[in-house]
Order: C-alpha cells, then sequence, then structure tokens
C-alpha cells in the first residue's frame, strides 16, 4: 500500500467510526469475524429496535482525498456530436466538476441536515438512517417519503417546510403532515446490505416496521422513481396503518402495450393522443436511454468498480440521469443548482454506495412502469397519482385508472419533472395535501 492508498484508507474509517458507526463493518474487512460477532451481539442484546440520534461529521480527510482524485482526472476526447445523443458533454462536465474541485462546500449541506431531526434504528438486520419531521400542527397526518436513484433524501428536504407547516406556504394548518424520510438500504448513511434480498417488497415490510416504531398508528406512503416502486409494494401488502399511498411515477402500462414496448414495435393502433404520446416517450427510453439501467440489473458490480474509484466518473453517470429527466430540456441548471446536484452526487461519493444502491436494479429487474409487472391490481388501499410533465412517461389517466382499482386522485401538473419533490418542493406539497385530504 503506498502512501497515497494508506491515506485514502485511513480517511474512510475515520468518516466510518464518526459519521455511522455501523459504516466501520463495511468499510474495513467485511469478513472480519470481530465485526460481525460485534453485531451478533447487539442483536443479541435487544438494541436493535431502539431509535439512536445520528449525526454527520465528513472527516476532512475524506474531502481533501475527493479533491485530490478530481484533480488527477483523465479526460476523455470530446464527443462528436453537436447534442447529448453520446451522453453527457465534455465540457458541461468539465465545468460542473471544476467547481465541485474548487468552489464546492459539502459543509453547507452536512450542517444544514444537521439541523434537522435525523436518526438511525435497526431493522431486519440493517442499519436505517432516517429523518423524522414533526409537525407543530396538531393531528398531522404521518407521511413517509421514499427518494430514488441517483436520489437520496436530499430530494424531499425542500419540501419538509411546506409539508410541515403549511400555514406558512398559503396552505390550511388542517393539511400538516408529519414526516419520516428513510434512506434505502445501500443508499446513503443506511447500511450496506452484505447478502441478497433486499428488494422493494423487503424494503417496504421494513418501511411498515420503522413507522410502527415511530408510534404511528395511521399513515401515508408517498414515492417517485424507487420510491413509487416502494410505496406499491406497501400498498399490496396492506400493512395495519397504511391509510394510501401517492406517486409520482405510477406504473400504469397495460399489459398488451408493455408486451408491445419490449419488442420495440411502434404503437398499437386505436391509442388516444396521450396513450401514444405515453407510449413513444416510453418507447425512446427503452431504446436509447435505459442502458443505465441495464448495466445496473446485469452488472452492479462491475459499473460499480469505475463509480466508486472516479468522482468523475460518478458525477457523470449521476448527471446523465439529472439532464434527462428534470423538466429542463437536457438542461438540469434550469431545475437544480449545481449545489443541489452536487450535494446528491458527494452523498453518494462520501458513502461508497454507487455499487450498494445499483444492486436494487439487480435484485428487482422488473419492468417499473408495467402496471402487471408492479400487480397494481392486488392493491386494495386507496391510491393517488399527480403527473409532472418532465417525467419519464405522462401516464395517461385512462391507463391510470385502468392499473389502479381504488383510484382516488389524480391530477397533471403543468411544472417539475422525475424529481418533483426537488424541483417543486411547494407544488409537490400542495399536490400531496390535495391527494390526502379525504383520507384525514
Amino acid at each position: 500500500m503506498n502512501k497515497f492508498e494508506e491515506t485514502s484508507c485511513k480517511a474512510a474509517l475515520v468518516l466510518a467510526v464518526i459519521a455511522f458507526p455501523s459504516y466501520a463493518q463495511n468499510l474495513s474487512d467485511e469478513g472480519s469475524s470481530a465485526a460481525r460477532n460485534g453485531s451478533n451481539a447487539k442483536e443479541a442484546s435487544g438494541r436493535t429496535s431502539e431509535i439512536r440520534p445520528f449525526q454527520i461529521h465528513v472527516a476532512e480527510e475524506q474531502l481533501t482525498d475527493l479533491r485530490m482524485r478530481i484533480a488527477a482526472t483523465r479526460w476523455p476526447d470530446k464527443e462528436t456530436v453537436a447534442d447529448q445523443s453520446q451522453g453527457v458533454k465534455l465540457e458541461k462536465l468539465q465545468g460542473l466538476v471544476k467547481y465541485w474541485g474548487t468552489d464546492y462546500n459539502w459543509r453547507k449541506i452536512e450542517t444544514k441536515l444537521n439541523g434537522l431531526p435525523m436518526f438511525v434504528t435497526t431493522i431486519d438486520g440493517q442499519d436505517i438512517q432516517f429523518i423524522h419531521v414533526r409537525s407543530r400542527h396538531p393531528n398531522a397526518l404521518p407521511l413517509l417519503i421514499t427518494h430514488g436513484w441517483p436520489g437520496s433524501p436530499l430530494e424531499i428536504v425542500k419540501a419538509i417546510g411546506p409539508l410541515t407547516d403549511p400555514t406558512a406556504y398559503g396552505g390550511a394548518a388542517k393539511d400538516a403532515f408529519d414526516v419520516v424520510i428513510p434512506s434505502m438500504p445501500g443508499y446513503g448513511f443506511s447500511s450496506r446490505p452484505q447478502t441478497t434480498g433486499w428488494g422493494p417488497d423487503r424494503i417496504a415490510h421494513a418501511w411498515a416496521e420503522l413507522m410502527n416504531r415511530l408510534g404511528y398508528k395511521r399513515y401515508v406512503s408517498q414515492g417517485g422513481d424507487w420510491g413509487s416502486v416502494i410505496a406499491g409494494a406497501m400498498a399490496r401488502q396492506a400493512p395495519q396503518g397504511l391509510a394510501g399511498i401517492h406517486v409520482n411515477m405510477p406504473a400504469t402500462v397495460p399489459a398488451e402495450l408493455a408486451k408491445a414496448l419490449g419488442n420495440g414495435g411502434p404503437a398499437p393502433s386505436g391509442l388516444s393522443e396521450q396513450e401514444k404520446a405515453a407510449f413513444e416517450s416510453l418507447n425512446t427510453f427503452f431504446s436509447k436511454n435505459a442502458g443505465y439501467g441495464a448495466m445496473m440489473v446485469t452488472r452492479p458490480q462491475t459499473v460499480g468498480y469505475g463509480l466508486s474509484d472516479s468522482p468523475v466518473g460518478l458525477a457523470a453517470w449521476m448527471y446523465d440521469k439529472f439532464a434527462q429527466w428534470t423538466y429542463s430540456d437536457g438542461e438540469p441548471e434550469r431545475s437544480l443548482t449545481r449545489d443541489e446536484m452536487l450535494d446528491d452526487i458527494t452523498l453518494y461519493w462520501l458513502t461508497n454506495s454507487a455499487v450498494s444502491s445499483a444492486r436494487l436494479y439487480w435484485e428487482n429487474n422488473n419492468n417499473n412502469f408495467s402496471a402487471e409487472a408492479q400487480k397494481t391490481s392486488e392493491i386494495s388501499i386507496p391510491v393517488a397519482v399527480t403527473v409532472f410533465p418532465g417525467e419519464i412517461y405522462r401516464a395517461p389517466k385512462s391507463w391510470t385508472e385502468r392499473a389502479y382499482p381504488h383510484l382516488i386522485y389524480f391530477h397533471e401538473v403543468d411544472k417539475g419533472g422525475h424529481f418533483a419533490a426537488w424541483e417543486q418542493p411547494e407544488l409537490f406539497a400542495r399536490e400531496l395535501r390535495a391527494a390526502f385530504r379525504s383520507l384525514r
């Protein structure tokens, strides 16, 4: 081990011990019997159900290492096209990365997060880190929100104020929520699964246990991207206390159209204009823009070596999705600030979660837009849907009504994309107030 490697290794362990004690097991020798025995002793003692306060304190050595790696980047040739059809443009990424390596300040978001009530608890062998903000208004409705990829709880932070304190944003006190925002296993500061089996159904069970531990007898669940899949899984499982769900990436594609999309053929005849537009959007996504998913579904470990070793590789991998999925015509800075995007990218880097987060695709290997694949017909509790114009596809009302037998709310809005709460936090909050009003 050379001096640079030794410094990097020590920095990682400093972060592990200070920021998140269980990370010491993951970042050091994962086969260590001592680490395993310590974990088992903790479970045997019954402490796993405890809810412990959590704070982030990233070691300065980690940030220094990040800047060194950015400075040492070997860049590829410039793209040979004028558009983004070959991926993120060299000039665009170089500008972002230059700022990242010189002027970006992780401590700002660290301080902001540490100003929120954050906790960690162990569920089904995994340490689950979460944000839990109670409303000052009485009788607030408990709301569990699940993030997606390449997102994190940072997607939802800007919406916490409008959700918990609606009167400060033009709403009514009766529409207030208590908000619970967990990091999925393998994401952020939740621990990384060391075995297989952590797919959406298992996460859904863990989320029901989390809400039970928090003492909530009645609550609702929301999600976009993977969060939509997990909210849907919770709705199928219908744990005691779950009153309804809201999703902003619904699984509405009818079985016959999902099959046609799989064959790569043209849109079938007889579709309405809205249905045809949705079909064409998905056809473009699967044929031209879904390579990232194919890699993570089939080879998360292989792609993860580059993402875990190169911060610029990780930034390009994630920025590509920010460009495609925000409501921005390919210019994500119109929807998110540079700092917001880099906060999220840096979170993945500092927690070394590129591979562990990608494994969720390998675990699921499913069509998350298909009503049949997501078994929406089995959902027996109320479902609400908001369609944002920059979503991967705009779910038609006809498909949505067909997919969800107990649809109680459907609305199309005029702003925002795939990262709805991040891009349009106040609009997102208004939608949730309206969507769940009948369930209070």
